[in-house]
């Protein structure tokens, strides 16, 4: 099917996808992290002090997302979405209205739980489930929602924080999901369940079948798969989380920086929907052991570069992984694993790379309090990334085989 008459016959799922994509903002990395300044000055807090708390409240998401992720498996997107949605604007809300130092944790966990956790978790394995042949074209048109999401809020926000206090800021977040419930309700009226699409909803992974979790996590692919699902969530979610502290140590004003994330965005995007056409038309085996190399020469180019152009040009690089990493990861666990216990699955994958966007932000906040620079640090991000790359090439070519069909 071409592009369009896909669009066309599609939109209300798509959009709901892209929708929830969008929503999930509100507890990414990216987003919070341009408060990172207003809230260690308003509450005292050093950056280790806040790189351990942002630790402790994404760590407990990463826990509760083994359990909470499975519900996705049993519960249709409309109903869950609408309470997952309650929760975050909830979350966001208590951000805005928290006075104390001590339950920053906890607004933490919140909104790391229900924003970058079951929000998106909802998006991807809808799309997953949902569509088969066209996999690849819904993952990508869906994380649209994440690419308007990085390019439109930051610059906003850091553009509003000029003329408002930063906590009206999170109030507007908070009405802003709660007014997507009943968008989420008119988009899937008629939603597309694995009941009614039975027959291309299930589609089986290696040796044919349908793997549980349990089956999965006893399987030497998953662990091999480990370090890379680590790779992107802790170290894009370190650069963004420690985008003031970078800035500071390459001696620019923040708003430069920021003024290069919507190119960022766009390089992304130009990425995602190119690794979701390739995905279509050459499979997942072929692609995912390459898609992070990128991140390594812009890793590189962080942590030795020393002007603004070639932190544009690690942008680039950063950005090709994050593009292709909405789409190729996500359709892997349904390709390799099956879509039968998609959401119990990908849910242990999530929480895997929750907890690295536990472990970014605070292993480089307690390495700048021990005198380690940033930009040492990314050196040592970019072999991480290489040795994680060449295991997960070795971890896939090996299951190839096993596929029910040949790549």
């Amino acid at each position: 099917m071409s592009l369009i008459p896909f669009l066309r016959e599609n939109a209300r799922w798509l959009a709901a996808g892209a929708m929830l994509s969008f929503l999930s903002s509100f507890g990414q990395t990216f987003f919070i992290s341009v408060f990172s300044g207003r809230i260690m000055d308003g509450f005292g807090l050093s950056h280790g002090q806040w790189g351990g708390i942002y630790t402790l409240g994404t760590g407990v998401s990463a826990v509760v997302m083994l359990w909470a992720g499975g519900l996705t498996d049993r519960f249709r997107t409309r109903a869950l979405g609408a309470v997952v949605l309650l929760l975050l604007s909830c979350a966001c809300l208590s951000m805005a209205l928290n006075p104390w130092a001590a339950a920053l944790p906890v607004v933490i966990f919140a909104l790391r739980f229900c924003g970058q956790g079951m929000v998106s978790h909802l998006a991807i394995v809808s799309m997953s489930r949902w569509f088969v042949a066209t996999r690849g074209r819904a993952l990508s048109v869906a994380g649209l929602g994440f690419a308007v999401g990085e390019a439109v809020l930051p610059v906003s926000v850091v553009s509003l924080m000029l003329v408002i206090d930063w906590r009206w800021i999170w109030v507007a977040a908070a009405l802003g999901a709660l007014a997507a419930i009943p968008a989420l309700a008119a988009l899937l009226r008629e939603e597309r369940t694995p009941q009614s699409h039975a027959e291309t909803d299930h589609a089986a992974g290696m040796d044919g079948r349908h793997w549980a979790r349990r089956a999965m996590l006893g399987h030497w692919l998953f662990w091999m798969m480990v370090p890379a699902l680590l790779a992107p969530s802790a170290f894009n979610t370190a650069f963004f989380f420690q985008q003031v502290t970078f800035a500071e140590a390459k001696g620019w004003a923040h708003i430069e920086l920021v003024a290069l994330f919507p190119l960022y965005t766009g390089c992304a995007v130009g990425a995602m929907l190119l690794s979701g056409w390739l995905l279509d038309r050459i499979g997942t085996a072929r692609l995912i052991p390459w898609y992070q190399l990128p991140m390594v020469v812009g890793f590189v180019l962080f942590g030795l570069g020393q002007n603004l152009f070639t932190a544009f040009l690690g942008l680039v690089c950063l950005a090709l992984s994050a593009g292709a990493n909405n789409t190729l990861p996500n359709a892997f666990w349904a390709e390799f694993y099956g879509t039968r216990h998609l959401g119990a699955i990908k849910a242990t994958a999530m929480a895997v790379m929750v907890l690295g966007s536990a472990i970014g932000p605070g292993v480089t906040g307690a390495l700048i309090d021990l005198g380690i620079g940033i930009e040492t640090q990314y050196l040592g991000v970019a072999a991480w990334i290489s040795m994680a790359s060449i295991l997960m090439a070795l971890g896939v070519r090996r299951a190839v085989p096993l596929l029910p069909r040949s790549l």
